[in-house]
């Protein structure tokens, strides 16, 4: 019988989507200062245009020199990143090495495309890969769509639904020579106008504590800021803005 609709990635995908009911993520950032890599996220996730969850964490440890956030599908991100978590334990206890910047950010492309069916249903995940590249002493930043493709991204990158207002924070505030304390609050910067023009964006919330994971990664290895450290940053940039609500201007020269 001659069926080649059966082959694999030519079987016809239900014409029904997932919907909205089912919660997405939303805003990631990340940023590079001389000698590692800051990445953050907002902790809210909706369903539709509901709040489905308030705290939600995004940014998460991939090894010792890199972070993985994901922004879209939620459950699915989240067992994206504990099957990448594994499979680069995994590697390191193999070939008593960790794999190459490079190798990581490849193995994530390949891990992606292998949820092409499901995002074509309205189930797409899409994460932002950074670290500390050893080889070449600095950070970097990865960037993919939805069917694999990599991208190298230069000096700070955004993604999720708020991504666009964050990109704009992030472009008028970034500076190679950033301290990494001033590029953490460069991220959350840009997590508080992205909150600001996108309702999916969860911007600072303190009176229930809670704030914008951050995470820097660098020489001496992935470190998650504390909700202390957090916290003041969150708060330094809400009494700013009572006087400057649209946020730190950027120098005209």
């Amino acid at each position: 019988m001659y069926s080649p609709e059966l082959l694999p990635g030519r079987r016809v995908l239900p014409e029904s989507s997932a919907g909205e009911e089912i919660p997405h993520g939303t805003t990631i950032v990340a940023v590079t200062f001389p000698g590692g890599v800051v990445m953050a996220g907002d902790r809210r996730a909706t369903a539709g245009h509901m709040i489905a969850q308030r705290d939600v964490e995004k940014v998460f440890r991939a090894d010792e020199f890199s972070a993985i956030a994901v922004a879209g599908t939620a459950g699915i991100g989240m067992e994206l990143v504990r099957l990448f978590q594994v499979e680069l334990e995994h590697y390191e206890k193999r070939e008593s090495r960790p794999l190459s910047m490079e190798g990581k950010a490849n193995r994530l492309a390949t891990m992606i495309r292998g949820n092409l069916g499901l995002a074509m249903q309205g189930l797409a995940v899409v994460p932002l890969f950074a670290g500390y590249d050893e080889e070449r002493d600095e950070g970097r930043i990865f960037s993919y769509d939805a069917a694999g493709g990599r991208y190298e991204e230069r000096e700070f990158h955004s993604i999720g639904s708020g991504s666009v207002f964050a990109r704009g924070a992030l472009k008028k505030l970034y500076r190679a020579d950033l301290s990494a304390e001033d590029a953490a609050m460069v991220c959350v910067q840009a997590l508080y106008d992205a909150a600001d023009d996108d309702s999916a964006t969860g911007g600072p919330d303190l009176t229930r504590r809670i704030f914008p994971v951050v995470a820097t990664v660098t020489a001496d290895g992935y470190r998650r800021l504390g909700e202390d450290e957090v916290g003041a940053l969150a708060q330094a940039v809400v009494e700013a803005r009572f006087e400057s609500p649209g946020g730190p201007t950027a120098p005209l020269r």
